[in-house]
């Protein structure tokens, strides 16, 4: 696909602010009509029928709720169904809200022997809309500061459960990402923290940073890997373990399966991978 249409996508989805009707308009410029526009789209956007079903036969499952800063905030839970304590891992979506994709990705950390806990950011705004594009545009009214409270919450919660022994880390794509780097900040008890193609956070802010980190990008993510550089020296200045993976010729949201365009099959899999193993490592 050529590769305009996809920035024009990314620029749509997460980069700036961009109505559907001027997307659409500029598809239908890149692709040549309206008709060509309507068979590319989608290519583009997630298909959560799509969502690679994990096999979840020896997977315990259930939707909890959890104290968040203001407001009960809901999540999704997998692990294995032995009743023992596990390490967890907190799934965090991308801008779209807890959706059938990253339950998905849950049950598949729960495979590989986690406790793996999915928050929805848009709790307080009832939870995830069916709507794609309604669920995007629910973030712009999220607070920034209770958002992150409530991610944080989670760290509250999960000393609750009998399942949960003691050791925690974190996973988040895209928006997730950005905020898994944010709770590698404001969390001291957290061991691992996983990005995929994330914001960064401050610089001022890396040596607050207690946790090994996993840092996964996509070689076309322009905007997102402009902030590497600064990332990685303050990492380095503050003498905080971390990966540092590139993916070259692919593109933001790689690992996402229920986006055709921009899925990238090898990469998922050997970031996947990476993370999974990572998290043995260091929440061992």
């Amino acid at each position: 696909m050529d590769q305009r249409i996809i920035n024009l996508y990314d620029e749509y989805n997460t980069h700036k602010p961009l109505s559907r009707k001027e997307f659409l308009y500029r598809l239908s410029l890149l692709t040549g009509s309206t008709g060509a526009a309507m068979a590319v789209l989608p290519l583009l956007e997630a298909n959560y029928s799509q969502a690679t079903l994990t096999n979840a036969e020896d997977l315990f499952t259930e939707r909890v709720t959890y104290t968040g800063s203001k407001t009960e905030m809901q999540a999704y839970v997998a692990r294995p169904k032995e009743e023992k304590k596990y390490a967890a891992v907190v799934v965090i979506h991308e801008n779209r809200g807890l959706n059938a994709h990253i339950e998905d990705v849950a049950r598949r950390a729960a495979n590989a022997g986690c406790l793996a806990i999915a928050p929805n950011a848009l709790s307080p705004l009832g939870g995830t809309p069916a709507n794609e594009d309604e669920a995007r545009a629910k973030f712009q009214q999220l607070d920034a500061a209770d958002t992150l409270q409530n991610f944080i919450k989670v760290f509250d919660y999960l000393p609750t459960r009998k399942d949960c022994n003691g050791k925690w880390g974190c996973v988040g794509f895209c928006w997730g990402g950005g905020m898994s780097n944010d709770l590698a900040v404001n969390v001291p008890s957290l061991k691992a923290a996983v990005a995929f193609y994330g914001r960064q956070p401050a610089t001022a802010d890396v040596p607050k940073i207690k946790a090994a980190l996993q840092l996964h990008y996509a070689g076309l993510d322009d905007r997102i890997n402009a902030g590497i550089p600064a990332y990685e020296d303050a990492l380095k200045k503050a003498g905080i373990t971390y990966e540092l993976y590139m993916y070259e010729g692919v593109n933001h949201a790689f690992h996402n399966d229920t986006a055709p365009a921009r899925y990238n099959e090898a990469a998922a899999k050997l970031a996947w991978q990476r993370t999974i193993e990572f998290f043995g490592k260091h929440l061992s």
